[in-house]
Order: structure tokens, then sequence, then C-alpha cells
């Protein structure tokens, strides 16, 4: 699935779409500045998966600092069985700037 820029997602939030966020920070990168997303480290999402099996048939977007970890985890994502995972394009960073 096409990944999802900071635009369209401020836009979505913004409208108050209920959406499926996942944050593959680390805990202390969340801390620090967070949009609200559900916080699963990129190091556990494969011990996390069980908990999302409801989640693969609907929208999913994942996002990390710069969109390099969320890249990898929306990879690992589809592999497994989701079928319509985006990634946010350019992370926090380009959130931020926005």
């Amino acid at each position: 699935m096409e990944d999802i820029t900071v635009q369209e997602l401020k836009e979505r939030i913004a409208k108050g779409e209920k959406l499926n966020i996942i944050d593959v920070r680390e805990q202390f990168e969340y801390d620090e500045f967070n949009i609200g997303a559900k916080l699963i480290p990129l190091g556990i999402l494969p011990d996390a998966m069980f908990e999302m099996n409801n989640l693969k048939d609907k929208e999913i977007i994942v996002h990390c600092k710069s969109g390099g970890r969320s890249a990898t985890a929306k990879a690992y994502l589809s592999q497994n069985g989701f079928t319509k995972v985006r990634n946010l394009l350019g992370g926090m960073l380009a959130w931020r700037a926005e």
C-alpha cells in the first residue's frame, strides 16, 4: 500500500478519523515527543503482532524518527499478512518541520 505524507496524516487526525497509528521508536524517543500513537518499538514488534491480529485487513500507519525503522516495520508486517500498512514519510522529523 502507498505510504502516507505528514500533511495527509495531519489532515486526517484534524478531521477526527479513528486511525491505527503505531510508533516503532524507542520509549525514550516516545517520551520526548509523540503524536499519541501506540508505542511498539521495532525490536519487540514480532512479539507484539499477536495483539494486532484484529488489524490484519485494516489500515495501519507506522512511523519512527525519519522513516527508516518504520519502513522495516511496514515490510515485516506486510510479510506477515497485514494488507494495508503505510509508512509515514519522513517520520517525526518531517512532522515537526511541517
